[in-house]
């Protein structure tokens, strides 16, 4: 299901009751943990955390590189980390330590699906948003496509 909110308010404002408060949450971890110089921002119809194309401009579709973003789906409710579909290595400890809290793995390449707010570790979220900053990220985006990262200063 993509919105076409224009803003993370509306986008929000517009779900139902118990999908707000998950999704409002789940926000608030985000936003306590995520590195400085990502952005907030509504793109592909979901609430994202994106590095400004002012910072980096070199993506291969001419959009802001997102590194994380937050959706209600038709059947589920998902994190999208691009930090773990990224790297082999932080993949493998997000899966372990993720099974490691009890909870269903529910996670794709690099979404996580949750149904209730419970579902989800809020903890391991948070880590795996705060362990790439704007830098390293970029660096891993770059090597992955076989380039050079030349972030703007």
């Amino acid at each position: 299901m993509r919105s076409v909110a224009a803003t993370v308010k509306e986008y929000i404002d517009g779900l139902p009751e118990e999908r707000r408060k998950a999704i409002k949450a789940v926000r608030t971890v985000i936003r306590k943990n995520l590195p400085k110089g990502y952005q907030e921002a509504m793109n592909w119809g979901m609430i994202t955390y994106q590095i400004p194309l002012r910072t980096y401009p070199e993506t291969y579709n001419g959009q802001p590189l997102m590194y994380a973003a937050l959706a209600s789906q038709k059947n589920h409710m998902a994190v999208y980390l691009s930090g773990i579909y990224s790297s082999e290595r932080m993949r493998k400890k997000f899966e372990s330590d993720y099974r490691a809290t009890g909870k269903r793995y529910d996670v794709g390449k690099s979404c996580v699906r949750f149904r209730k707010l419970e579902d989800l570790p809020l903890p391991l979220i948070g880590e795996a948003i705060a362990a790439l900053g704007v830098d390293e990220f970029i660096e891993l985006y770059a090597n992955a496509r076989g380039g050079v990262s030349r972030r703007r200063k």
